[in-house]
């Protein structure tokens, strides 16, 4: 069996007690600069957006109707109790790399590199779902300041024909990965500014709007089913998760231990009181079938004859989904990051930029990646390529929180998930539903990235991971594989 994987090799773990010690293997290490509020602005970041200025009105209008809000409502109470399961790991591991770094340590290599290889496709689609969802709006604005732009620059998002290249959304991309080749400090924050001001766009919406509310657009409340209800549950989930991205900066948060369950918790508090006042307000200000599915609370606004507080809404939407894209970047360059310093993917893309002390290689990748997603594909094809991945990433931390609660119980946890293992199950059950409604599509491009992940780690990254490396040195003997070491 030499030269063959193995069981036990794909079930090797990296062990938790000397994760702190073995993760610099590679010489490349992040430095701890944020606080708590900026932890939590880069959650808020995350998960406030898409979900109110874009998804929102695209769930109301084709899926749901006015039951979005249960949509919301659902998504969130899975999401939530997947968070109380990151909660406890990020007090736990204070290390990059979030779902693949806890999978890795608990369920062995193999689950954590099957996360992390999906985390990098997820999370770099959501980058392009968000900005195509921004385009919608900046068009939108375009639109009723009377500028006539050409159709080749927005690539006419979210239709069927006419779709060519959005070029807003391309530069967009390419402008948020430039904002976090800066280094984490000064990207922190300008992301914190921007989430403050989105924070108040959306206060604004919500207090303006409820004062125009017909209750007689909440009837029919289910027009779809009840099934669309869950349907869109399903599709506005990744917009309920951006703490999942957040936890991925763990390595670079100050007293992470400490701050990040914290971090996470207040993330999700804070978005799903504004997600439920926010459906509310636009589906009761116009019908579901009005609902532009591109610009939804613009159009909503304009509805009522408030058109300059739609322009104002259209210039936040802008602004404040920037900070999603931020959020989700961060994640995936940070995965990536953490793969190529296990290892599992060439350390040539854990090179850290010297003074800045980022990984601007793989950071440049993801925004070019994302620029090409989000300039040739429609928000809805985009965003269906992110949900299957982070509803099984959920589903593995939540498992691998109850096996590590049960295996290791005396571990020194800053935060320690409540109603085990209840809650924990709650998660995997509500994220294996919700993947049942999914489209064969979303499968079907799920399937292929699965495959090709698999031909890599068989061919690649199972005999160059530092645990394998580690276990062929203890059983050889040292200096005897110094040749497989890149260069970087």
């Amino acid at each position: 069996m030499a030269g063959l994987w193995s069981t036990d090799g794909v079930l090797r773990r990296k062990p938790i007690e000397h994760i702190e010690a073995t993760e610099g293997g590679s010489g490349e290490q992040l430095t701890r600069v944020l606080g708590l509020w900026q932890l939590t602005a880069i959650g808020v970041g995350g998960i406030i957006g898409a979900g109110i200025f874009a998804l929102a009105g695209a769930v109301a209008n084709g899926t749901a109707g006015p039951a979005v809000l249960v949509s919301f409502l659902i998504a969130g109470v899975a999401s939530a109790a997947a968070a109380l399961s990151y909660a406890e790991f990020a007090g736990l591991i204070p290390k990059a790399g979030s779902a693949y770094t806890y999978g890795y340590a608990v369920l062995g290599e193999l689950a954590g590199w099957f996360i992390g290889w999906d985390l990098l496709l997820e999370y770099t689609a959501i980058v392009a779902v968000v900005a195509i969802g921004i385009s919608g709006y900046f068009s939108f604005l375009m639109e009723n300041m009377g500028a006539d732009l050409p159709a080749w620059m927005l690539g006419a998002p979210g239709t069927g024909e006419g779709h060519k290249v959005d070029l807003f959304a391309v530069v967009l991309c390419l402008l948020v990965a430039y904002l976090l080749t800066l280094g984490i400090k000064n990207a922190a924050r300008f992301e914190t500014v921007v989430v403050v001001l989105k924070v108040v766009v959306v206060l604004v919406v919500i207090l303006v709007g409820v004062f125009h509310i017909d209750t007689a657009n909440y009837n029919p409340f289910f027009p779809y089913g009840v099934g669309g209800a869950f349907t869109g549950a399903a599709t506005v989930f990744f917009a309920v998760f951006g703490y999942d991205a957040m936890s991925t900066a763990a390595e670079e948060s100050k007293e992470s231990q400490r701050h990040m369950p914290k971090a996470i918790l207040y993330s999700l508090a804070i978005s799903m009181l504004l997600y439920v006042a926010a459906t509310l307000v636009l589906t009761g200000m116009q019908n579901y079938k009005g609902i532009d599915p591109e610009s939804g609370f613009s159009t909503a606004f304009e509805s009522v004859g408030l058109g300059w507080l739609a322009n104002l809404i259209a210039v936040g939407a802008i602004i404040g989904i920037l900070t999603v894209m931020f959020t989700f970047m961060l994640g995936v360059t940070r995965v990536w990051f953490s793969m190529s310093r296990d290892g599992l993917l060439p350390k040539w893309f854990a090179k850290t930029h010297r003074t800045r002390h980022v990984p601007t290689r793989v950071t440049w990748i993801v925004g070019i990646g994302s620029a090409l997603i989000a300039g040739f594909l429609k928000i809805g094809e985009a965003a269906e390529l992110t949900n299957i991945g982070i509803l099984l990433a959920f589903v593995v931390v939540c498992v691998a929180v109850i096996v590590l609660r049960y295996r290791q119980p005396d571990l020194p946890r800053t935060f320690r998930c409540p109603g085990m293992p209840v809650v924990p199950l709650i998660g995997v059950g509500f994220s294996i539903w919700l993947v049942t409604f999914l489209k064969w599509e979303t499968w079907l491009r799920f399937g292929v990235w699965f495959a090709v992940g698999m031909v890599v780690y068989f061919t690649y990254s199972y005999r160059r991971s530092e645990l394998a490396r580690a276990e062929r040195a203890a059983a050889d003997g040292p200096g005897l594989h110094k040749r497989d070491e890149p260069r970087g």
